[in-house]
């Protein structure tokens, strides 16, 4: 492995296992608590997708006329992502998009759909996304997590940006996800066969695709570029951070729903 990608892994490791290891995994045994969950976790698997997005544009060439833009090899990875988060297929074959297939399992679960519904008709509709997060039905946790995903967005540095999506998405997602899928069909069977499904199929991409891939995005955006390395390990661990307020968030809220006993 990259020997920077090994001192990366090693920094931001504590606060990785703080959330791979967080007490809200423990209490998501109830159809319930999970439909808390998913109402907090979908805008996550939303805006996953304008980093995405930004990579693309970053990466890749995306305007008329077209030129041929940086790293065949990063093109073809971005690509390839976008593919499979955004045109995937549902388990019964049709095309979709991964935020689709988890709205899809949302409704399947009982959670309301209505706030996350109606925050992308907002921004649909011209309105800009500080105030369609000021709108109702979004949690604080919620909030201050998109807004850290579009300040990365805003600085414009593709290797910035691909950290926070390798580190702090692609490379997080098997273990993280791993934790939900063990009990939640056993437990709830029957109920949540979509979202075992999307679960499921993050754990294949990210760990036997993505994953590896992103690394190489960043072998190619940092090469030997200290400060680049360095600006990367420090987005990384703000980036983990903000996913541990949502988690924390997420578990005072169903602490609050009366679904924890004592």
């Amino acid at each position: 492995m990259n020997p920077h990608i090994q001192t990366l892994q090693n920094n931001i490791a504590p606060i990785r296992q703080q959330i791979i290891e967080h007490e809200l995994y423990q209490h998501i045994t109830s159809k319930e608590a999970v439909q808390i969950f998913m109402q907090n976790h979908v805008y996550a698997v939303w805006d996953f997708m304008s980093l995405l997005k930004q990579l693309q544009q970053q990466l890749t060439c995306v305007t008329t006329p077209w030129i041929p833009v940086g790293s065949p090899s990063t093109r073809k990875l971005i690509n390839e992502i976008v593919i499979a988060e955004e045109t995937d297929e549902d388990e019964n074959g049709n095309p979709a998009s991964h935020f689709e297939l988890y709205l899809d399992a949302m409704q399947q679960a009982g959670a309301t759909t209505f706030p996350i519904e109606s925050f992308v008709s907002f921004l649909r509709n011209g309105i800009s996304l500080e105030e369609a997060l000021n709108k109702e039905g979004i949690s604080k946790q919620v909030k201050t997590f998109v807004e850290h995903t579009f300040s990365i967005i805003a600085q414009n540095k593709p290797h910035v940006t691909a950290a926070a999506f390798t580190f702090g998405r692609e490379d997080l997602i098997p273990d993280l996800f791993g934790e939900l899928v063990k009990d939640i069909d056993k437990k709830n069977p029957g109920q949540l066969s979509k979202y075992v499904y999307y679960l499921e199929r993050h754990i294949e991409l990210d760990g036997d695709e993505h994953g590896p891939m992103a690394f190489k995005m960043l072998e190619e955006l940092c090469g030997n570029d200290e400060q680049k390395w360095a600006e990367c390990e420090e987005v990384s661990k703000a980036t983990l951070n903000m996913r541990l307020n949502l988690w924390n968030g997420i578990l005072t809220d169903i602490k609050a729903s009366n679904l924890i006993t004592t």
